[in-house]
């Protein structure tokens, strides 16, 4: 909590000091910028004076000059109006207007004639179509030659027509009676060569299958032979390696007995040297505390004394309970009668006391000193004198000598180990009794003696009328602090001692452990060679028999194939000696075959050239009738269309007669337009060079005016910008003025110093590449994002830091105890691993003793899930009762399961035996025999405890000493009965 907490506050800490140092290099930063701006605004202050008295000048000189210009526009624009006024009445300007519109108007009619004249002329070409009308009579005359020629190409086309009907009818015909020819032969021709070629070539696939499948079949039967040869040799062998570990299995268990006996005495070796180390450590760290506590108390009983400003002060002896021995018990009873003595620091005399006081005043530490009596002083008398100390006054009183009945003189039980605090201890523990009863017996005393200090061994106080309950009861004391060392350091070579003896006892535990283990491995792995050779042999024996069946099999399977083979020789010898005849038979109706296919070929080649003829006749026949269709059609329209133009030709000449007189008025007419086009042209040349010359007068005076105005215009431009720039002045000296007076009061107020302090300040020493302005808004950032700080947490930091320490070295404290924990806790898990290990070693044996016995010529034992972590373990049960490979529990039978569980339990009970054992219905599901075994059992346990059995079987009645039962009348309440009945030992 206080690690947490100091993390935030070293943050806060570190930004405490950071923020500091940027403010404080802010503030200089920021009085080299205000110097410099405070500078730079008293200059921007000057020159703005300057400026404003040289524009006020120029504003002068701008207005006189405006005065001017104005007089000359006035003559100016006089002038402009005496032109105007003596200016002809006549108006060029619409002169030249009209002159453009006529010129104009005339372009258009020259453009409108021109343009009749070519759509008259277009209409007088199209009225003459006399070379169409001729084209059109040529092209019916060429079509009229085109129909003739093609009626005579028709012509020419029919005797060939007659010669391809003739070939085709012959054709058929040779056709007809060559297919009749092949059909005969068809119905003759047969191939029975070809049907004996394939069954032979088909038996001699099968002999030479036959021939493959009866060498493999050799090859299995060796092979079948060759594996029932090594598994009788397997069976032997296995059969001498069960013979062997049978042998072996005596010998193994003798061994592992001897290591388990001497494992056993290792383990009670270690564990008794394991007791006497927690013993020894367990005193080492009490003697150690102790220690510690007295050496803390001695220490604060020094500090609440002054002990430490007196030590360089001569005659200073130390702390009352660093000067004195007390017997041990005594120690509360002195603490309660020294009182505030105890705490006192003891000197030699009263000027080394005074001494004393006098430098706890000045240095204003509390504290208390005791001067030693001088030796010229009477001595103080011993108890059993009339005289008493009061511890508070510092004086003797008288008392009586006589010492209360039932307490002793606490001075003889303190020793002072300088002799002048032996005068010290007789005043002060004069009087002193020590009561062995409580503080009810101490108070009496107190009652019946009044001037005694009765104290009690719990340091209990009863003197001067004040009673205290545990005035003294820490016990601490010089002598008690040394004797505690001294204690503590035996006690550490006691421990270091019994550390070693455990260390050699852990060796020679590991090392008895070792053939132990080895032994257990041993016997466990001569049981699994046994078990993998009995099972290896079952497993060898059901491959022989398997082996042996299959070679039967295949040798009836090779006689079957050998008849198979004989059978198929003499058929393909059968059909080799029929072969050659028909051979010769299937070459002679191949040849007449070959003839007739030769005669079809032929008879296939004519007919595909006469259908060539034909479709060509066919193609050239269309050819012709298109044409003649086409020129046809084309012929009527060129007839109808010269019909046509014959009607037209007269309308055409007398159109053709108005056109050419309207072609003659318009040539005329365009002759006259152009005419007046000229003049108006020469006319428009001549109006626009007098008005040339009148629009330049007229510009000159107009420019003359223009530039007089334009500046004016400039004069008066220059006047409003001086007049501007009179204003921006006075708007900066005035800005001016406010930012100076801006600027005073934040130096007063941030810097708290006047303007003439920070006047040409020094720049203080920046990051290289960076400027003042940067450096100040980087400062102003980084204190804007560290925020709010806190000024106490440097003191705040220091404080709890000495606080952090102070706990680093209580949890260091804390840490060497767990450490001692953690190996008491180690010790524990060792000693359970030990308890645990022992417990399964003797279950484990009992239960194969009982598994045996329960299931004679059976097998069963316990084994570890996890055997290198006994503490995660866990217990698996193996039983393999006789004639059975069981693998699981659950194949075993009710009756099995059951014996499998009595004889575990019996096992932990023969381990870890119990005064009485109570089990219900345990035997319900054995049969006679297996309830026979079960009350042995119950008779060989009977006599080591009392066996409580819940049952309904008759023969575990009959062998109890005493039966219970409960029975009801009818109508009745239930009741208990009880009989004891005499019992024989089962035979």
């Amino acid at each position: 909590e206080v690690r947490r907490q100091l993390r935030p506050l070293e943050k806060q800490a570190d930004a405490a000091r950071r923020h500091g140092d940027l403010v404080g290099e802010l503030a200089a930063v920021r009085r080299y910028l205000l110097g410099g701006e405070l500078s730079a605004v008293e200059a921007r202050l000057a020159a703005g004076g300057r400026e404003r008295s040289e524009l006020e000048r120029a504003e002068a000189e701008l207005r006189t000059a405006l005065a001017g210009l104005d007089a000359d526009i006035l003559r100016a624009e006089a002038e402009i109006g005496a032109s105007d006024a003596a200016e002809p009445a006549v108006d060029l300007a619409e002169l030249v207007s009209r002159a453009e519109a006529g010129k104009a108007r005339a372009a258009g009619l020259v453009a409108v004639l021109e343009e009749r004249q070519r759509s008259v002329r277009r209409a007088l070409t199209a009225t003459t179509d006399q070379d169409v009308i001729a084209a059109l009579e040529a092209e019916a005359a060429a079509l009229t030659e085109r129909m003739v020629g093609a009626d005579e190409e028709a012509v020419r086309l029919l005797p060939l027509a007659d010669e391809l009907a003739e070939a085709e009818a012959t054709l058929a015909e040779e056709t007809e009676a060559v297919d009749a020819q092949w059909q005969l032969d068809d119905t003759r021709v047969t191939d029975p060569a070809a049907e004996v070629r394939g069954e032979l070539a088909a038996l001699r696939a099968s002999l030479e299958q036959s021939g493959g499948e009866a060498r493999r079949m050799d090859s299995r039967l060796e092979s079948i032979q060759r594996r029932v040869t090594r598994l009788a040799a397997e069976r032997d062998r296995l059969q001498g390696v069960v013979a062997a570990t049978e042998a072996a299995t005596l010998r193994l268990a003798d061994d592992e007995r001897a290591a388990a006996a001497a494992a056993a005495a290792a383990e009670a070796e270690l564990e008794a040297a394991s007791v006497d180390q927690r013993r020894a450590d367990a005193g080492h760290h009490r003697w150690a505390a102790r220690e510690e506590a007295l050496a803390q108390g001695l220490d604060e009983a020094r500090a609440r004394a002054g002990a430490e400003r007196l030590a360089g002060i001569g005659g200073v002896l130390g702390t009352l309970a660093e000067l004195v021995e007390v017997d041990e018990g005594f120690e509360a009873a002195f603490e309660a009668a020294a009182g505030a003595v105890l705490a006192a620091v003891i000197v030699d005399g009263v000027g080394t006391a005074r001494r004393g006081l006098q430098t706890l005043h000045h240095a204003a530490v509390p504290g208390a000193v005791v001067p030693v009596p001088d030796r010229s002083d009477p001595p103080t008398p011993h108890p059993s004198t009339a005289h008493l100390f009061n511890p508070d006054s510092g004086t003797l009183t008288q008392a009586n000598p006589m010492r209360p009945e039932g307490a002793m003189w606490l001075r003889d039980r303190v020793r002072a180990r300088l002799p002048s605090v032996g005068t010290l201890l007789d005043a002060l523990l004069a009087g002193a009794a020590v009561v062995d009863g409580g503080w009810e017996a101490a108070l009496d005393v107190a009652i019946a003696r009044p001037e005694l200090v009765v104290v009690t061994r719990s340091g209990d106080r009863l003197a001067g009328g004040l009673w205290q309950l545990r005035a003294g009861a820490t016990g601490v004391t010089g002598a008690a602090l040394e004797e505690a060392r001294r204690q503590a350091t035996a006690s550490a070579a006691a421990a270091a001692t019994a550390e070693t003896r455990l260390q050699e006892a852990r060796r020679q535990a590991t090392d008895a452990s070792a053939p132990r283990d080895a032994a257990a491995r041993a016997v466990e792995a001569n049981a699994a060679r046994r078990r993998a050779a009995v099972d290896a042999q079952e497993r060898v024996d059901a491959e022989w028999a398997e082996a042996d069946s299959e070679r039967a099999v295949t040798a009836a399977q090779r006689q079957e194939l050998a008849g198979r083979f004989q059978r198929e020789q003499a058929r393909i010898a059968e059909m080799e000696s029929l072969l050659p005849a028909l051979e010769e038979k299937a070459e002679a109706e191949a040849e007449r075959a070959a003839a007739a296919r030769a005669a079809r070929s032929r008879l296939a080649e004519r007919t595909a050239a006469v259908a060539a003829i034909r479709r060509d006749l066919e193609v050239r026949a269309a050819g012709l009738e298109e044409r003649r269709t086409m020129t046809a059609n084309r012929l009527e329209e060129v007839e109808q269309r010269l019909r046509r133009h014959a009607a037209e030709r007269d309308d055409a000449a007398a159109r053709r007669q108005q056109l050419e007189q309207t072609v003659t008025v318009t040539q005329r007419l365009l002759g006259l337009v152009s005419t007046r086009q000229r003049e108006l042209d020469e006319l428009l040349d001549r109006l626009r060079q007098a008005r040339r010359a009148q629009a330049e007068a007229a510009q000159a005076r107009t420019e003359r005016l223009e530039q007089l105005r334009r500046q004016r215009g400039t004069a008066e431009r220059q006047l409003a910008e001086a007049r501007e720039r009179a204003n921006r002045v006075e708007l900066d000296h005035t800005e001016a003025r406010v930012r100076l007076e801006a600027l005073t009061e934040t130096i007063r107020r941030d810097l708290d110093c006047e303007p003439e302090a920070i006047r040409g300040a020094e720049c203080p020493p920046l990051p290289p590449g960076t400027s003042a302005l940067s450096r100040r808004a980087e400062l102003e950032r980084e204190l804007r994002l560290m925020g709010p700080i806190n000024p106490l947490a440097l003191e705040e930091h220091t404080a709890l830091q000495e606080r952090h320490q102070f706990l680093e070295a209580q949890l260091e404290d804390v840490r060497n105890a767990r450490r001692e924990l953690t190996k008491v806790i180690r010790a524990v898990d060792a000693e359970i691993v030990e308890v645990f290990r022992a417990a399964y070693a003797d279950v484990a044996e009992n239960f194969e003793g009982l598994f045996a016995t329960l299931f004679p010529g059976g097998q069963g034992r316990l084994r570890l899930t996890d055997a290198d972590h006994l503490l995660e373990t866990g217990i698996e049960v193996e039983a393999r009762p006789s004639g059975k490979n069981v693998r699981r529990l659950s194949l075993l039978s009710g009756g099995e399961r059951s014996l499998t569980a009595m004889a575990f339990l019996f096992a932990v009970f023969r381990s870890r035996p119990s005064p009485f054992y109570l089990m219900d219905e345990v035997e319900a599901a054995l049969d006679d025999v297996n309830l026979h075994r079960f009350l042995d059992l119950l008779h060989e346990f009977r006599t080591e405890a009392q066996l409580l059995v819940v049952s309904h079987q008759k023969r575990t009645m009959e062998a109890a000493d005493c039966l219970y039962g409960v029975t009801m009348a009818p109508g009745g309440s239930s009741r208990v009965v009880s009989e004891r009945v005499s019992v024989t030992a089962p035979s």
